[in-house]
């Protein structure tokens, strides 16, 4: 997963994470800024006359006061404190307020020049401040941030509705935009201006007032919503945690992780004990291992029960209830029949149909393979003198007993080869080098918001360096599950920046002193995340509103998933897998096997996630009349529906805490994932076609794929790349489905 950050009008939709997910409001100023400050809730969605103030000048000491005088304007995280956040927003949405103030007073006809260029360079301080934000309210929330963030939620929609509901600055851009044929853009102008139109239309700016006005409102009750869903997700990964009186219940475990849930136990007061935490997933790592199939059943019932009110705890079915509704009536204001037709509109899919196709054509087959895998599991339990059903708490552990039999190897014999340290650098960074002929140089000297953050300058073929990469590998609990990248700084050669990126993942910590051996699974992690990595370092474009990953949903995770497969390619595997205390390679029996298991429980994998994406667009396919009462009932019949009910196969993520789509940007968006694969997947096979893991093909896909984010239709770019139209067949080799 990734998240992105943008600028002027882009910025504005964009903000905190929740992208292409705002709309707005008419007036222009700060509006609702001065009731907001005085406290106002503003929950009431009764429609309010705008207001404007004005924000104090920012001191010159606070280090968003101008950009960083670090290398590539690193943030000065040894300088940067709490205090320093909540000012710089104000200022920074002031002063971009003036900034547009000064485009709209132009008496001049709009062109290009004085309406675009300046609405590209809008908003500078404001960026700043929000792309250090974000990352830290995502990687590092401390009781401070939080705080802030709630209060910032509806002040950063206002400003959206401020920017996109501004009558004078739509009028010089739909100028624009209607002479565009006559004004000798280029291609990338062209797109940007396109983009700029259509954000505006998209928020509402063609709208009558009253409507803007209830949509400013719709705007800012959301933007709320989904801050409490996400800081309820937070809370709940420490209420749900598993606390084990007796090491004898944690049979099954690595040593390592049995002193890590010790070591946990004590940070939280439990002496003596153990805690098994939830991930942000439906499923959790250790139920492979687990033997004490009672201690299993408690960690899976954790995991899928969270966020359902049990026993008093945090629940989040009024915040989504309320959520889907709001979405769906503010869809109706924008003339669309839902938030899914809404957000559809602008992507690869163009429609919702066109995603519920291919997520419904597949499934059948991939529900055929998983009651296959079901199959060979009671086997596997009845072998072992077991007589009970196959429950979704069993389905890893004895999954996990069949890929040892079938494939002859277990996790445990394959972890010490996969030691984070040499993953990175031998596996990830290696491939990088390969395929586009950079490097990375660890660096010391720049401050870090965390211990465990590395830096690295990222330095091009021929020495000159492209920007920097931020590497955050480790689970914490200031820190919200899954992995994903962003930006502290776009490229963008108007402002003459360069990018600055960052890697989160969600690592488990080893005990102190003993090494990260990691799963397979966080290997391929590690090669995905840094596929969307190397699509913001690559981005070579003039404007930051089409920089690097700012590309349509349904695109973006194209490269990333993109990258996943050279971590099984036997080259590129073998220069990795290294034994952490031998560095002895990986035994080319041991190695095979790892290749041909990744395709293994391949009906699992894609059931659950397909179960996920369906629940999605059957959310967020509804009006606002058809709204349900009962959350766990919609989701049970949405799952038959699609005939994907299938009881040992859970959704990757069940409603109550599916982040994606509620606290997130992906709203009506996670079919992007498999949509992206299809991409991935045939640009692969196109690759090990045309000699592999080479510069030229690495050159190739840098050129037309991650150099360009979105300064063309992601279309174009594909096809400029693969000389055709995406095809199928890879995805479902790629799959183990055929």
């Amino acid at each position: 997963m990734m998240s992105v950050s943008n600028h002027a009008a882009r910025t504005a939709v964009q903000s905190a994470g929740n992208s292409l997910a705002a709309c707005a409001t008419a007036a222009f100023g700060l509006t609702l800024l001065a009731a907001l400050l005085a406290g106002s809730s503003c929950c009431s969605l009764e429609a309010k006359e705008p207001v404007s103030v004005a924000a104090e000048k920012l001191s010159a000491d606070n280090p968003f006061s101008r950009p960083s005088p670090l290398p590539y304007q690193a943030p000065e995280f040894d300088r940067i404190r709490e205090e320093h956040y909540l000012p710089a927003f104000l200022e920074g949405m002031a002063e971009q307020l003036r900034e547009l103030d000064a485009i709209t007073a132009v008496a001049e006809p709009a062109t290009f020049e004085n309406t675009i260029l300046p609405l590209e360079k809008s908003g500078a301080l404001l960026t700043r401040v929000r792309n250090v934000f974000s990352n830290l309210t995502s990687s590092n929330k401390t009781e401070g941030l939080q705080n802030i963030e709630t209060e910032l939620a509806p002040l950063q929609a206002a400003h959206a509705d401020n920017i996109l509901l501004n009558g004078k600055l739509f009028s010089r851009v739909k100028s624009l935009w209607d002479r565009r044929t006559d004004l000798g853009l280029q291609p990338e102008q062209l797109e940007v201006l396109r983009q700029h139109y259509e954000s505006f239309v998209r928020a509402g700016a063609s709208l009558p007032e009253n409507k803007k006005a209830q949509i400013r409102v719709l705007n800012e009750r959301i933007s709320k919503l989904e801050t409490q869903f996400d800081e309820n997700l937070l809370a709940v990964v420490t209420e749900r945690a598993v606390v084990v009186d007796a090491v004898e219940q944690l049979d099954g475990l690595a040593e390592g992780d049995i002193a890590a849930a010790k070591e946990l136990a004590t940070e939280r007061g439990h002496d003596g004990k153990y805690i098994l935490e939830i991930t942000n997933t439906t499923r959790v790592p250790v139920l492979t291992s687990l033997n004490n199939r009672d201690l299993r059943k408690r960690v899976w019932e954790a995991s899928a029960q969270r966020a359902l009110g049990r026993d008093g705890g945090v629940d989040n079915r009024p915040i989504i209830l309320e959520l889907a509704r709001l979405r769906a009536e503010r869809a109706a204001l924008l003339g669309f029949p839902s938030h899914s037709a809404f957000k559809l509109q602008n992507q690869m899919a163009r429609h919702p149909n066109a995603a519920l196709k291919m997520l419904t054509d597949l499934a059948p087959g991939v529900v055929e393979r998983a009651r296959e895998e079901a199959a060979d599991l009671v086997t596997m339990i009845r072998s072992r003198g077991a007589d009970h059903d196959l429950q979704p708490w069993d389905w890893e552990y004895y999954a996990e007993k069949v890929r040892q039999e079938r494939f002859e190897f277990d996790e445990s014999e394959v972890k010490p080869y996969f030691e984070l340290n040499t993953v990175l650098e031998k596996g990830v960074f290696f491939t990088m080098n390969k395929l586009f002929g950079i490097t990375f140089r660890r660096r010391t000297d720049l401050p870090v918001f965390q211990a465990d953050v590395r830096i690295f300058d990222v330095l091009d073929g021929d020495g000159r360096q492209i920007g920097l990469f931020y590497f955050d590998p480790f689970r914490r609990p200031e820190k919200r599950g899954g992995a994903w990248m962003s930006s502290f700084v776009d490229q963008s050669a108007l402002l003459g920046e360069h990018p600055v990126i960052t890697n989160t993942l969600n690592i488990p910590r080893p005990a102190s002193g003993e090494p990260a051996l990691i799963s397979f699974d966080n290997v391929i992690t590690m090669f995905h995340e840094m596929g969307h990595a190397v699509h913001g370092l690559f981005s070579d474009v003039t404007y930051p509103s089409v920089s690097g990953t700012n590309t349509p949903r349904d695109f973006v995770e194209f490269p990333s998933t993109f990258e996943e497969d050279w971590a099984v390619t036997p080259e590129i595997l073998a220069n990795y897998a290294l034994h952490y205390q031998t560095g002895e390679r990986i035994p080319d029996e041991l190695l095979n096997k790892v290749i041909r298991a990744s395709r293994f429980n391949q009906g699992f994998d894609t059931l659950e996630y397909l179960s996920a994406a369906l629940l999605d667009l059957e959310w967020h396919s509804l009006s606002a009349d058809q709204i349900p009462e009962d959350v766990e009932a919609f989701e049970a019949a949405a799952l038959k529906k699609h005939g994907v009910d299938f009881a040992p196969v859970p959704p990757r993520y069940r409603t109550a805490y599916f982040a994606h789509i509620w606290g997130g940007g992906y709203s009506s968006s996670y079919y992007a994932y498999i949509w992206s694969e299809v991409l991935a997947a045939d640009a692969f096979a196109f690759m090990k076609e045309n000699g592999g893991c080479t510069r030229e093909n690495g050159d190739l896909i840098r050129s037309q794929i991650l150099s360009r984010g979105s300064s063309r239709d992601p279309m174009d770019s594909w096809k400029a790349f693969r000389g055709r139209e995406p095809e199928v067949e890879a995805l479902l080799i790629r799959r183990g489905l055929k």
